[in-house]
This record gives structure tokens, sequence and C-alpha cells, in this order.
């Protein structure tokens, strides 16, 4: 029976076709195959939802009084640019015999074939016996592999739940609450448009959280003392350097950090140890291994780009999507995965030797690698849809990859390689030492071996070597010359910059103090996923609530006196860890639609019942009273919130 394949992007779907029976006959929208197959694609997604005006006329003025717009019976209408491509797919589907589900290996991939097959009216019969076909590598061993191991698209249907909720849930959430707080400010003065999302609108609380402070940082002095204590050997004498750590009778002298802001304290100790015994304690000296790190997922190699080579998030994911779809050099980019199933272990030599002929810089480290060496990377318990992006078999010429391109694929290929590497080996050396009934600490480190960090060309330059950390007995007896009191400042933490905002988005959890919402952040993937944390960041810059400034990003004042307009649980992480802990629930099969929609769409209410009954805050009162410029713009993934023009 002649199957009907329908890829997310035409690129997928001209790799499927070269992997079945030829001969190929392309045609307008699709590629027919010598066995009867026929392969058809999506541009993306075909549909998407429809705006307020469609449910009601009336929704095209914006209104406080509408507010809330919840859908009866919710639409999805074509996108302008894909109603023709959805025409072809929607013919095809009437023809066919047997679906094969080719979407992206995700919840939005699976929600966007499965959306139009159910828009499209196709028969019960043939749903349920569509197949699902999970393609990671464009390659053609890889695909004809994928072709082998199909399951029923059944099994996948909790993803496309979870998926349609979230979807719907943001629709909601961003258009009654944007459209709120625009309405607000253009009440206050303000003319431009502020626009909430359940992701985008923590991201920019985290940054105007970390600008205040900043801005209300004020430094005090604190001391630290260390006892300098005289050590001959045969070579000749040094001075250990151990620092003394204060008692718990200290605590009224110390900050929240344990820092001792008391000179007076300080001193005191630094007479009563000069001169005195030195009596070490404890005496510790031993090797560590550090492993080497993971293969990427999106959100990793995002932030090592940031830092490298000053890469913003969306250029990382517009480049990996260049070198997957066009070069077919990585697998799947859209990974929240770190880990490699141990099927894929065995295609090791031919990666590294593509690797070799792909970059001449790394063609050095590949013949460093030891094939007997297997990382804790293989784990198959720990991949599911998807697993880390790595290169693929395919060599491939530099001279044809832009400088980007190339950057982007040496540091996946490295990181890759690192797998095939020995651990890095530290010496470690630790001293305690009682002087005058106080504790005196010295620790060494000092790199023995490289390993996989000699890939990373300079290798990070260690703290004081263990050589100033001898080798000790308890129980030995020096003396303390004398204690070096050094007076310092303390510091306000760093302004954000394109990486440090994307680690803070992937660990969210350390921002919140709720330890069941602590749990299930950690358990999920953070703020935004993968596929949405570039665009999360870029709608929050094309709306002019983030500026960059350099290498720093910053609040504008729209952007402050919105998360100050906002009621506090909009502006945390806390909500959105509910959400997604009963999306994954969905996924998972464990937590029902209606009821988390039901729950969303009270508290909707709630929210512009306090909207509508109140004025302006002062936050929004203090605006610019100028009007900026707004576009809206889809994309995959992305946060509606809301159009400027009503």
């Amino acid at each position: 029976m002649p199957r009907l394949f329908i890829a997310e992007k035409p690129s997928l779907g001209r790799a499927i076709a070269a992997a079945l029976p030829g001969p190929k006959k392309n045609e307008q929208g699709f590629i027919r195959c010598g066995n009867g197959d026929i392969v058809t694609w999506c541009v993306g997604h075909l549909l998407e939802q429809v705006e307020p005006d469609a449910y009601d006329e009336r929704y095209k003025k914006w209104n406080l009084n509408d507010l809330p717009i919840v859908p009866e019976k919710w639409q999805l209408k074509p996108r302008k640019s894909a109603s023709k491509q959805l025409s072809v797919v929607k013919k095809l589907l009437r023809e066919s015999g047997q679906i094969i589900h080719a979407g992206d290996p995700d919840r939005e991939g699976q929600l966007l074939v499965d959306e139009v097959i159910d828009y499209c009216k196709v028969k019960k019969c043939l749903k349920d016996t569509a197949q699902r076909l999970l393609i990671s590598d464009l390659n053609l061993p890889a695909v004809k592999r994928s072709l082998q191991q199909m399951r029923s698209n059944k099994e996948f249907m909790p993803l496309s739940i979870s998926a349609l909720a979230r979807s719907r849930a943001d629709w909601l959430y961003g258009m009654n609450m944007s459209r709120a707080y625009t309405l607000l400010g253009q009440k206050a003065g303000y003319q431009g448009v502020l626009s909430v999302g359940r992701v985008q609108t923590p991201v920019l609380g985290l940054v105007v959280r970390r600008d205040e402070e900043i801005e209300n940082f004020v430094p005090h002095d604190y001391f630290t003392l260390d006892a300098l204590i005289p050590y001959q050997y045969d070579g000749g004498q040094f001075d250990i350097r151990a620092r003394w750590k204060p008692s718990e009778a200290c605590k009224p002298w110390q900050d929240e950090e344990g820092r001792v802001i008391n000179r007076s304290l300080v001193e005191n100790v630094a007479q009563r140890i000069m001169g005195q015994p030195a009596k070490v304690v404890e005496s510790e000296q031993k090797k560590t291994k550090q492993s080497p790190p993971l293969p990427y997922s999106l959100s990793a190699l995002q932030i090592d780009a940031a830092k490298r080579f000053s890469m913003n998030a969306q250029r990382v994911l517009d480049i990996c999507q260049q070198l997957y779809e066009k070069h077919k050099l990585i697998t799947y980019p859209r990974s929240d995965c770190r880990y490699l199933p141990t099927e894929h272990f065995s295609q090791a030599p031919s990666i590294v030797d593509a690797i070799s002929t792909t970059s001449k810089e790394l063609s050095g480290a590949t013949k460093g690698v030891d094939f007997n060496l297997k990382s804790k990377a293989w784990n198959d318990k720990k991949v599911e849809a998807h697993h880390a992006i790595i290169p693929t078999p395919k060599s491939f010429s530099s001279a044809s990859l832009s400088s980007d391109e190339l950057n982007i694929y040496q540091q996946i290929a490295r990181q890759y390689l690192m797998q095939f590497y020995p651990s890095a080996i530290y010496a470690e050396a630790k001293l305690v030492f009682d002087i005058g009934g106080g504790v005196f600490v010295a620790k060494g480190r000092q790199m023995l071996s490289a390993g996989w960090k000699s890939l990373l060309g300079k290798v990070d330059e260690e703290d004081s070597g263990v050589e100033k950390v001898p080798p000790l007995d308890v129980n030995t007896l020096l003396t303390c010359r004398e204690g070096e009191i050094k007076a310092r400042k303390t510091e306000p933490p760093k302004p954000f910059t394109e990486a440090s905002l994307l680690q803070a988005m992937t660990g969210i959890a350390r921002f919140v103090e709720d330890k069941e919402l602590k749990k299930i952040l950690r358990e999920t993937d953070g703020l935004g996923t993968e596929a949405t944390r570039a665009g999360i960041l870029d709608t929050l810059f094309r709306r002019q609530l983030l500026a960059r400034s350099g290498k720093v990003i910053n609040s504008t004042p729209a952007g402050r006196g919105l998360i100050h307009a906002l009621p506090r649980e909009s502006t945390l992480p806390d909500m959105t860890a509910n959400w997604e802990y009963q999306l994954q629930g969905m996924a998972e099969r464990s937590q029902a639609y209606q009821p988390f929609m039901r729950a969303l769409e009270e508290n909707i209410d709630k929210l512009m019942t306090q909207v509508c009954t109140s004025e302006p805050p002062e936050s929004l009162r203090a605006l610019p009273k100028t009007e900026r410029k707004f576009t809206k713009k889809r994309k995959r993934g992305g946060k509606f919130s809301g159009r400027a023009k009503k």
C-alpha cells in the first residue's frame, strides 16, 4: 500500500525520499517515489491560531471591558505564506492509503503534523493506523535505519496534547495580559505595547531585579586573615598560607556570606597567632579526576558560543539549522538532551574521520582519540525523543562553510572528541592547622595531566600549586610567623550577558525559594525550551523591554515599568514551573488536559477583574510618553503576546 510521508520541512522530506526506492519524480510540493510512496512536507507550521477578532468582530478594537477573551471552540487558520503547501498536503491526504508522521522529534514537531491531519479531517481509520518516523540525522544511512524502526503514531499522542495545551495556554495568557497592560499603559499616557508572556515576563523580571540590585548595591568592607607559616625543605623555604576559618562565636561580626566585617576582631586574632605553634590537625593529599563535559544540548551550545564568539542565541540556532538541514554535518539541533544512545558508539570512528576531513583545526585532535575510552555520555536511560547534538559521519570542505558555521561545527565536534580523551587529573592537597585555638586551612590544586582539556587550546591556569601545601603528617608542629590581614570590599552582582541569561533560564531553579518548585524546575527544562529560548530573548529585544550594551543586557524603562505594574507572581518563574510540571504530566499520561485549562481560565478571569477595576500603577505613569513602532512576528515555538495594530 503506497504511503504518504509528511515531513516537517522540505529538507527532511528530501532526505526521506532519498532513502526510498527510485526512480524519484519531483512534483509541486511533493516527491513521488518508485514504489508508489509519496513524500510531502510542511514548511514549519502550516496553521496558526486565529486572532481574537475571528471569534468576534468587536475584538478588533482593544477594550478592557471585553477581557478576558476565552474561545469557546478553538480555531486554526492557514498561514498566508503556507496556504499553497497546505492545499498540496490536503489533496494528498485524501488520496493516501497510509500516513507516516515525520515531524521533528519533540512535542512541537508532534503537534505540527498532527494538527494538519486533524484540520484536513482525515478519516479515523486512517489516523488510527498512522505511523511515526523519528529522524535526528539527515544523512542517508541514518534515515534508512529510522525507516526500519517506525512506531505507531498513537504512542505519541500525549506529546501532541501537551504541546496543544501549551499553545492554547500561551495564547490565553499572553493575549489577555498583553491587551490588559497595554491598555493600562495607554491610560497612563504610554503609547507602546507592553507584552506579557508566561516565559518572557519571568525572564524580563530576572533582568529587572538584577539591574536594580546592582544600582541599589552599597559596598561594605570585610577582612581576611592568612596565617603565614614558614616551611623549610631541602631546596629552600617558603610560606604555607592558611586562611582563618572563623568559629561560631564570631557570627555576630560576620555578614550573611560569612565574611568578617569587624577589623578589630581580625587584628586581635592576628596578634594572638603571631609566633604561636601551628599544629597540623588534618592532612589530605589526593589525586582527583575531572571527566570530559557531556556533548551539547542546544542551550549548552548557545551558552558556550556566547562566551567564546559573542554570538547571540538566535544566531547560534540559525547556524545549527543550516548545518543540520543544508550541510547535514550535525544531528537534530533543537535538542535538550546531552546524552547519546549506546548504539551510536559504533559510529564513532566514521564521525571522527569526518571531523578530521571537515576541520583542519581539529585534525590533530582526532589523532589523539582513544576508542577504548567510553565516557558517561552513552546512556540509553537518559535519551528520550532525541539525543545530544553531535557531528554526523558526513565530511565536507570547510571552504564551503562560512566562518560562523565553521566555528559552531568545530565547537560541536570538539565537544564530541572530548568523549574519547582521558579525564584531566589534578593533585590536591589540604592542611588544617590549629593555631592558638583557631582553625586555619591551606589548600592547593595543580594539574598533573590535561587529558580532554588539551583540546581547549589554552588550558586554564590553576590556583596555587600543591607544592605550596606540603604533605605533612598530622601532629606536625610548625610556627606561625605572622598573620596577614587584607581589607576587601564586597562587589555587586554582575549584569546579565547573553551567556549568563541563558544559564539563568536553564538553571532557573536557583532563583526559586519554594523547595517543591525548585525540584520541578530541576526536572524540567527551566524557563522556556531549547527551541524557544532564542526567540524569547529576541522578542524582548524587539519589543524594547530589554536592550544590549556591548555584551551586557539591561532592562529598559518600559521593561521595568511593566515588571513593577504586574502582579508579583507573573514576574517570577513559579507559575511557569507549575505549568511545565503539568504539561510534562500530559506527555507522560499522568495529567489531564481539561483540569489544566479550566484552572488557567479561572486564574485569567481573576487577573482581568483586578486589572479592569484598578487605575494605572505609578510605574506605568512614569514611563516616557512616546510611541514605539511594533510589529508582530510569529516564530515556531515563540510565545504570543499581542499586536500593536488594534
